[in-house]
């Protein structure tokens, strides 16, 4: 791996902390707050959530595995992707590369960016090919980008086949694990001791049922850890939203019934959908959503929009041509989709 300092943009590598924002970073619970310039009336919204969000490190911490200085948080991992690109690639000069199809937003960002993307095709199994994706690669790769279980594939990239990725490629590797919840996979964040170069991100938006906070949370050793922290503003996270992530993280068991709930729902509809006529390909998958390739996904799609039921169409991703990407629901949305689909003809 180069070093930190060779793939971090200059001007970044070249930022120092103020002394406000190291005063803010230390623990405030107590004494007098005279060093932030909050409104000692109005509480508890007058003052800024710092020590919220090392609680809520500190749980996720436990929770994860991980030390709460390899923790980062941002305002869903769409803000974590725009990081990335800001800290390690020069507009105009650096290029990423990506499996597809996968999580569109990677493209979005490196465009947002000046960031050159370069896109490597799966497999007709969405299989990871760690030999292609390193091909792709030369002296301006800052970033490679995998999502695993995949969007819109759902399906778990080949643990060894990232391995390797992450191990010969001397820039950075991130790994959305935004699905991994749902998914047998052992995480890649626990690799990150070992490899300097991994950012794995995670959410509370699918498995934790937490869409509406935008939370979003980087896994990587310190040193990277601190950058995203010195890039980002401070106090991004709000008081209101800390709020909800820590009482959400505090009954994990909660969590985990949702979860068993939605992989025995998921793999009720797997068996449904395939007896279906108008499904040509039902995809497995580790996520909570199901790819499945329709006789004529557009008008399907019409069709289930007139019914008020809606899904996501991807006529026009590579390897997904006519098929409709499935979120599982509750039961009875569930039955209300396959009773749809049943009766279209």
């Amino acid at each position: 791996m180069r070093s930190l300092q060779e793939l971090i943009r200059p001007n970044i590598h070249a930022l120092s902390m103020s002394a406000d924002f190291f005063a803010t970073s230390e623990t405030r619970e107590t004494g007098i707050r005279l060093d932030a310039n909050e409104n000692p009336y109005n509480a508890p919204f007058n003052r800024y959530p710092t020590d919220l969000e090392r609680q809520f490190k500190a749980l996720i911490a436990e929770i994860r595995g991980i030390p709460a200085e390899q923790i980062t948080l941002a305002n869903g991992s769409d803000e974590l992707i725009d990081l990335s690109f800001r800290i390690f690639c020069r507009p105009q000069k650096d290029n990423a590369v990506a499996i597809s199809p996968t999580y569109t937003m990677y493209q979005h960002y490196a465009d947002l960016n000046e960031t050159t993307y370069r896109a490597v095709i799966l497999d007709e199994r969405f299989a990871l090919s760690a030999r292609k994706v390193l091909d792709a690669c030369d002296v301006r790769t800052k970033i490679i980008w995998l999502c695993s279980p995949n969007n819109p594939s759902g399906n778990s990239l080949e643990r060894e086949e990232m391995l390797q990725v992450v191990t010969k490629f001397n820039g950075i590797v991130v790994v959305d694990e935004a699905y991994g919840d749902f998914a047998a996979q052992r995480s890649m964040r626990h690799e990150i001791a070992t490899h300097p170069n991994l950012i794995v991100l995670n959410t509370l938006s699918h498995a934790w049922g937490n869409a509406a906070i935008r939370l979003g949370m980087a896994f990587a050793q310190r040193d990277i850890i601190d950058v995203f922290e010195r890039v980002r503003p401070p106090h991004a996270i709000n008081k209101l939203t800390l709020q909800q992530a820590i009482e959400s993280i505090r009954d994990p068991y909660e969590v985990d019934k949702w979860v068993r709930m939605l992989l025995l729902e998921r793999r009720r509809m797997l068996d449904a959908l395939r007896e279906l006529p108008i499904c040509e390909a039902v995809y497995p998958t580790d996520a909570n959503f199901i790819l499945v390739r329709m006789t004529d996904a557009a008008a399907i799609y019409d069709y289930l929009l007139h019914k008020q039921i809606f899904v996501c169409m991807l006529i026009d991703t590579p390897l997904c041509t006519n098929c409709l990407r499935i979120s599982i629901g509750t039961k009875s949305e569930n039955n209300a989709l396959l009773a749809a689909l049943r009766q279209y003809y």
